[in-house]
This record gives structure tokens, C-alpha cells and sequence, in this order.
């Protein structure tokens, strides 16, 4: 694998919410794993990606163990979440208006945001009619699966 991808890939990982990342390719597989941070002994230290190579036919690697998140208090009302994993867009252009703003009133099926995955753009429709309450992701920030986005009330 070319280097310059790797270093692109190590650098995705580490800024993203993203723990774990593994590629296969016909020259190889390349396994990203992003360590737990040490809180306790160096709390001004960040964790740094580990990467292992492995060729093709190696057996699977035991799972990593992370440290449970905190889990936060339930939001008040309905949850839409990420159905998939990208990076999150408010507007369908970076010139365009919003999709919605907090205050707005939208209707089951319209389209409240874009989320971007593998160079494809999927609009993500309310599954629910009401007033959006909570954005609670910033504009191009990386999302995964299952992740809260907005709060529909």
C-alpha cells in the first residue's frame, strides 16, 4: 500500500470519532486501531492510532478492548439518527442555505440533512413530523452509525 494513503488513512482515524478501521486490498491488509487514552497518568497526552500490517491470509486478531463512553442523560424528544457512517452536512452546497435551523417546523419525509459516504451524497429525511429542537452536529463533522443528530419535538 502506498505510504501517503497509510498516512492519510492514520490521520482520518485519529481525528475522527472512529476506534477502529481495517482495509484489505490485493497487496495487503492494514488494520487501524485507535488506543484508549490514558486519562489517569498522562491527561495531556492523546491517544495515537496504532497500525498493524498483516498480508492477506492472516488470521484474525483478537478485538481490541476500549474503555466504556460515558453515557449522557436521554434528550428530550425524538432522536434522528446517522443510518450510516460519513461526514455530516447541513446544506447541500457549502454556499447553500441550511436544510433546517433549530425553531424550524418539517414534516416526515423532507430531507434535514446530507451525509456524505465514499463520495456519495445521501440525503437524510425526518422520520418524524414536529419541530427541530437540537442540532447536535457541527457542519463537515465525521458521523457514525447509530449516532444522534437532531432532536425532533
Amino acid at each position: 500500500m502506498d505510504l501517503r494513503k497509510l498516512k492519510t488513512l492514520i490521520d482520518l482515524v485519529s481525528e475522527s470519532n472512529v476506534s477502529e478501521l481495517e482495509i484489505t486490498e490485493a497487496e495487503g491488509k492494514v488494520r487501524i486501531v485507535k488506543s484508549a487514552p490514558v486519562g489517569a497518568v498522562a491527561p495531556m497526552m492523546q491517544a495515537a492510532p496504532v497500525v498493524t500490517l498483516a498480508p492477506a491470509a492472516a488470521a484474525a486478531q483478537p478485538a481490541v478492548a476500549a474503555a466504556e463512553p460515558v453515557v449522557a442523560a436521554a434528550p428530550a424528544g425524538h432522536v434522528v439518527k446517522s443510518p450510516m457512517v460519513g461526514t455530516f452536512y447541513r446544506a447541500s452546497s457549502p454556499g447553500a442555505k441550511p436544510f433546517v435551523e433549530v425553531g424550524a417546523s418539517i414534516k416526515e419525509g423532507e430531507a434535514i440533512c446530507i451525509v456524505e459516504a465514499m463520495k456519495i451524497l445521501n440525503e437524510i429525511e425526518a422520520d418524524k413530523t414536529g419541530t427541530v429542537t437540537q442540532i447536535l452536529v457541527e457542519n463537515g463533522q465525521p458521523v457514525e452509525y447509530g449516532q444522534p443528530l437532531f432532536i425532533i419535538e
